[in-house]
């Protein structure tokens, strides 16, 4: 265990960031388990060890976090560290990267039932499915799906710029005096365009590494390691499924064609169905369906968007398309807190709720003008006008 204890203390004596993400002030600490989902690179490990840090100081006698990749695991399970840190007085375990080690949910089950005082934290990719793995800890987990930054921690981390998280209901009832107070405090249009090609994930923190780059190499891990281990993903099938992205990340959204995309995919329709499906869990993709209690969710989706716009910016091979880069910003956004539908009229459907048109500045509304509650999010203003918001508001969602 001593060399669990080494990395531990290594890792927090470099832990510089004093950022915290919203997403930390959401979760319940006191549970005694508690899992963090999300994509590669979106930030977990660090929000592990700054709550270790915060919680319980630097000793790792008291709280040890260990990552489940560590060569320790190839000769000692993870109970067997579970009872030496029980026995050593530990409190706390955090554990990063379960997906790693096999047969994690059954071991995870048998330390939270035999040893009633210990913690457990976990984190694990966004294709970790705790209802249904090996051991079933729906009924004993608090689950917690993290998501990218959004473009508020971005002006936080990056520019140093603090401010407050808006809910959707203020930024549509009260879009002017919001929009007021925050061009108070900083030109949000200086930043948005940057924060769409290279904030989504916090890889801008290290220095000498090439941003989106490093996305590839995400997108890369996703479908050549986590895919094919944890959603059965034929490893032959990883090229195949590069270059769909590159042409779902290269075109406009639109009504999806799925034979077609099977014979660009040389893949069969059910295939192509199902990669979907685990691209949308691997948070690559985002699949909107115009009617979300409709049998037809079975079938196939009605658009598809990259997850986020730095994918579309890292995969796309030809200038991204400033209206797909738009409407891309807003699904990510949205779709973290809130469930978001393909709009017949207008762009999206929000809560089953409210209507949004998205577009540029000039964008006047005319496809939304017999709906109720029906709001455009426009590109390039500052200020809200009416029912005409800025879309860089909509990033102040967390």
């Amino acid at each position: 265990m001593e060399q669990l204890q080494a990395q531990h203390l290594r890792l927090l004596s470099h832990l510089n960031m004093p950022f915290e993400r919203s997403l930390m002030a959401t979760i319940n600490w006191n549970a005694r388990l508690i899992a963090i989902r999300g994509a590669r690179g979106v930030g977990k490990t660090t929000m592990l060890l700054q709550y270790v840090k915060k919680t319980y100081g630097a000793d790792p006698t008291i709280a040890l976090y260990a990552s489940l990749d560590h060569l320790y695991f190839s000769k000692h399970s993870l109970l067997e560290l579970a009872e030496d840190f029980h026995k050593r007085g530990g409190k706390c375990l955090c554990l990063d990267e379960v997906h790693k080690y096999e047969g994690w949910s059954r071991e995870v089950k048998n330390i939270y039932d035999g040893f009633p005082e210990l913690k457990i934290v976990f984190t694990g990719s966004s294709l970790l499915n705790i209802l249904n793995a090996e051991a079933d800890l729906s009924r004993r987990c608090i689950s917690y799906d993290m998501q990218g930054l959004s473009f508020r921690e971005y002006l936080c981390i990056k520019e140093n710029i603090q401010l407050p998280t808006v809910t959707l209901e203020d930024i549509l009832q009260r879009p002017l005096e919001i929009s007021m107070a925050i061009v108070d405090k900083c030109r949000p249009l200086q930043y948005f365009s940057k924060y769409l090609k290279e904030g989504y994930y916090p890889f801008f923190v290290e220095q000498n590494m090439d941003y989106l780059t490093q996305v590839q190499k995400v997108v890369g891990m996703i479908l050549e390691i986590e895919l094919p281990q944890l959603s059965n993903v034929d490893i032959a099938n990883v090229r195949k499924l590069r270059s769909l992205l590159s042409v779902i990340s290269s075109g406009v959204p639109f009504a999806v064609d799925i034979s077609k995309m099977a014979q660009t995919a040389e893949l069969n329709r059910n295939t192509i169905i199902t990669y979907l499906a685990h691209l949308h869990r691997a948070r690559l993709l985002n699949l909107l369906y115009s009617d979300s209690l409709n049998l037809k969710r079975m079938q196939k989706p009605d658009k598809i968007y990259m997850e986020n716009c730095n994918l579309l910016h890292a995969l796309s091979l030809t200038n991204v398309e400033v209206g797909t880069e738009r409407e891309t910003f807003m699904v990510n956004q949205l779709s973290y807190l809130h469930a978001v539908e393909y709009a017949k009229q207008g762009d999206f459907v929000i809560d089953q709720k409210y209507t949004i048109e998205v577009g540029g500045a000039s964008k006047d509304g005319k496809q939304i003008a017999n709906t109720e509650n029906a709001f455009i999010a426009a590109d390039d203003i500052e200020y809200a006008l009416g029912n005409k918001i800025p879309l860089w508001l909509f990033g102040f969602l967390y």
